[in-house]
């Protein structure tokens, strides 16, 4: 079945500033937005003010504007870092499982690894629904769109039973969205292992009592 959803946009997005040219103005790109995610992070956009992450980054205020507009261009940037990561780990963390199934096995502890690791780009994200949220749905909808063909995919080998891939992909995200909150995000101290066990255990058998 195919779903047409229409997310949120900025009918007239302002384009991002060029790259740096050099390997020196990457780097003090990137040491601003990795004091931005701190920043964002642990106090809130609100909170949160250009003065303070350029103090955090060792580097003039004058140099914050020279890669970014605004404190709003920072979020949106740390929102796709934080999709561009954790896909990457996610698929590193998968790509030897023999199968779907041990796939999201696997998966969903990687996520829950690394939201643990990363609390504050984790929260850097929630922020981004209240300031900027297309950028917040196209977040999710990325996601969506590759665990909707991986999904297909596993279908097509027999690997899982036909299903709606869309509703699937939305609900297995919101599985993990949910627990990382709770015990990656919210808990330092439970095993993450026991934790991705339980989860997964539910995606493979459901809620209704076997049959005899």
């Amino acid at each position: 079945m195919q779903h047409d959803i229409k997310f949120m946009s900025d009918p007239n997005p302002t384009p991002p500033l060029p790259a740096p040219k050099t390997r020196r103005g990457e780097r003090t790109r990137q040491k601003i937005l990795n004091a931005a995610q701190r920043e964002i992070g642990s106090k809130g956009f609100a909170e949160a003010s250009i003065s303070t992450i350029t103090a955090q980054a060792a580097v003039g205020q004058g140099t914050f504007y020279l890669y970014f507009r605004s404190k709003e261009d920072v979020l949106r940037e740390l929102v796709l870092r934080m999709g561009r990561r954790l896909r990457r780990h996610l698929t590193l963390a998968i790509a030897a499982a023999p199968n779907r199934l041990e796939a999201e096995r696997r998966g969903l502890r990687a996520f829950l690894e690394f939201v643990r690791a990363n609390p504050d780009l984790y929260r850097v994200v929630a922020e981004a629904q209240f300031v900027d949220a297309a950028v917040f749905q196209r977040y999710y909808q990325d996601f969506a769109a590759s665990y909707r063909a991986g999904l297909l995919a596993a279908e097509a080998r027999g690997e899982i039973l036909p299903g709606d891939a869309e509703v699937r992909a939305w609900a297995l995200m919101g599985i993990s969205d949910m627990i990382g909150r709770r015990f990656a995000l919210w808990d330092g101290e439970t095993p993450l292992r026991r934790i991705a066990e339980a989860a997964h255990a539910l995606i493979l058998n459901g809620l209704a009592p076997r049959k005899p």
